[in-house]
């Protein structure tokens, strides 16, 4: 059989042309193995960026990706429960995984979650739970599979092994601008996925000021090509369209967010906001993988799982199997920053809209994030006690409190913080926070 030559894909789909299945799968091993060259991923890449995919397309590539490295199967761990999973496409605040992957767990589901690094304004899951000491994300397969029989939730990276291919592919893609390309985000995302051997998925696919797709059209394109794109790989998959036009949480910065799921956890705060995407991703799951009949069962499985303490009892073990403190409730162990700031509003009014990005950016600019994918950043820095859109302040009263390492950087903070806060004599009108629910529209 006459081997497929690399340029040859890239001219077809150039040229607008269908690719097939055994083009794809040549063209992904292509890249995990190293015979195509950065050159051709990146024209790969912006021919797809251009020309785009259809669905079979695209849920050929996305095999394709997967099948580069190895594909988890839990039929020989003989789980008593399915194997499910949330991912979210980022925002601020966005603290959900860390508390829904333990509560999916005390409600019977076994959570292989494959999650990332912070990038740009957002935050990343691994960089958060890194936070507490000794924890290792970095892990084996064979741990991974330990520490989910033990715990029933890991929260990992995806490692060497699984999905080689997205890796290489999307260091090209963020040099190239071809980044934003919904065939690429879909395979990238679900390959992974995949190969993390789930039963149910549920997505959280954010837009607004502060999401990776800030118009709600391009996001609602994104999940429906990640239901469509899962659902046709096999894997059961449906999402939420929510807000993102303020933090989720009332916290941006990696320990301030462990922080606040560790008080959700225990009962101590549960913020409204993030209460309600928590519960809801966790209704839509819980229903998927046959383990409520219903959202009202669902709810109330995910409200006593977190009220009788076994979702934080879960996080517990979840850390200690993965080399952090088996007090980790008790005593995380959390940095903490030298300097702490209010940053005061310069008048009374109604928070009537938060330029989100901006927060983020704030926190990125503190030293809690990254610019590019090799950055260190400092743990202990970022903003807290960020007021929801529709709170009315008084002047000199406190919009958020900044975290920082230096004087100069808090004062740098506290005016982007009153930068991207604007203050108005009226509240605004409510917008819901969940926009739409998205299943599967083809058989």
């Amino acid at each position: 059989m006459t081997a497929v030559l690399p340029q040859d894909i890239i001219r077809r789909k150039r040229d607008g042309l269908v690719l097939g299945d055994a083009e794809l799968r040549a063209f992904a091993q292509g890249i995990a193995d190293e015979r195509i060259g950065e050159a051709q991923i990146a024209a790969f890449a912006m021919a797809v960026c251009w020309r785009g995919m259809d669905t079979a397309e695209a849920v050929s590539l996305t095999l394709a990706m997967r099948d580069t490295g190895s594909v988890l199967d839990w039929r020989g761990e003989a789980l008593p429960g399915p194997v499910i999973d949330k991912h979210s496409s980022g925002g601020i605040g966005d603290t959900v995984s860390l508390m829904l992957g333990p509560m999916l767990a005390a409600c019977g589901g076994f959570v292989p979650m494959i999650s990332g690094r912070g990038l740009g304004h957002t935050g990343g899951t691994l960089d958060k739970l890194e936070t507490i000491p000794g924890y290792r994300a970095s892990v084996s397969v064979e741990q991974l599979r330990r520490v989910v029989r033990e715990a029933g939730v890991a929260i990992v990276g995806a490692g060497d092994a699984l999905a080689p291919a997205d890796r290489r592919l999307y260091a090209v893609r963020d040099v190239t601008a071809t980044v934003e390309s919904v065939p690429l985000i879909t395979a990238s995302i679900l390959s992974k996925k995949l190969a993390a051997g789930l039963g149910a998925l549920v997505l959280d696919v954010k837009f607004g000021n502060g999401a990776f797709m800030q118009d709600i059209e391009r996001a609602r394109e994104l999940a429906r090509s990640l239901v469509e794109v899962g659902c046709g790989a096999g894997l059961p998959t449906q999402a939420l369209l929510t807000d993102m036009n303020q933090a989720l949480a009332p916290a941006a910065g990696n320990a301030l967010e462990v922080r606040v799921a560790l008080d959700y956890l225990r009962g101590v705060a549960r913020p409204a906001r993030l209460h309600e995407v928590v519960m809801a991703l966790g209704a839509v799951v819980l229903q998927q993988a046959g383990l409520a009949a219903d959202d009202a069962e669902a709810r109330a499985r995910l409200q006593h799982a977190l009220d009788s303490g076994s979702a934080a009892e879960r996080f517990a073990r979840m850390v200690a199997g993965l080399g952090g403190p088996a007090d980790v409730l008790a005593k995380a162990g959390l940095p903490a920053a030298a300097v702490v700031r209010d940053a005061m509003a310069g008048e009374a009014g109604f928070v009537t809209a938060v330029d989100t990005r901006a927060l983020g950016m704030a926190v990125v600019a503190l030293g809690g994030g990254r610019r590019r994918s090799g950055d260190g950043i400092d743990p202990s820095v970022g903003l807290s006690d960020l007021l929801p859109i529709g709170t009315r302040v008084e002047a000199g009263a406190p919009l958020a409190r900044v975290h920082a390492r230096t004087v100069a950087d808090a004062d740098e903070a506290m005016a982007a913080v009153r930068r991207a806060c604007l203050l108005s004599d009226h509240a605004p009108a409510p917008t819901p926070l969940i926009a739409e629910h998205i299943t599967r529209t083809s058989p």
